[in-house]
C-alpha cells in the first residue's frame, strides 16, 4: 500500500498480508533492498490495522455507553 492508494483495505487482508511478510523477513533470505521494501510494507500495514482496531475499540464504546444510557434512561 502506496501513499498514492488511498484506497482502504479491509482489515483481514492487511493482516493476512502483515503475517506474510513476517514470514518472508523471518527466513532471512531476502536481499537487503527486497527486505527494507518489505519491511516498510509491514510498518505501513500494522498502522492501518491498528487504526483498524482503534476505530473498532471507538465504536463499540460508543455503543456501550448508548446501550447503558437507553436502559438506564427506561428504569
Amino acid at each position: 500500500m502506496t501513499a498514492a492508494d488511498q484506497t482502504p483495505i479491509a482489515f483481514e487482508h492487511a493482516l493476512n498480508r502483515l503475517e506474510e511478510i513476517v514470514q518472508r523477513l523471518e527466513r532471512g533470505d531476502l536481499p537487503l533492498e527486497e527486505g527494507l521494501a518489505a519491511f516498510e510494507e509491514g510498518i505501513t500495514l500494522s498502522q492501518a490495522c491498528q487504526a483498524r482496531l482503534d476505530e473498532a475499540d471507538k465504536r463499540i464504546e460508543e455503543l456501550t455507553a448508548s446501550s447503558l444510557e437507553d436502559s438506564g434512561s427506561e428504569a
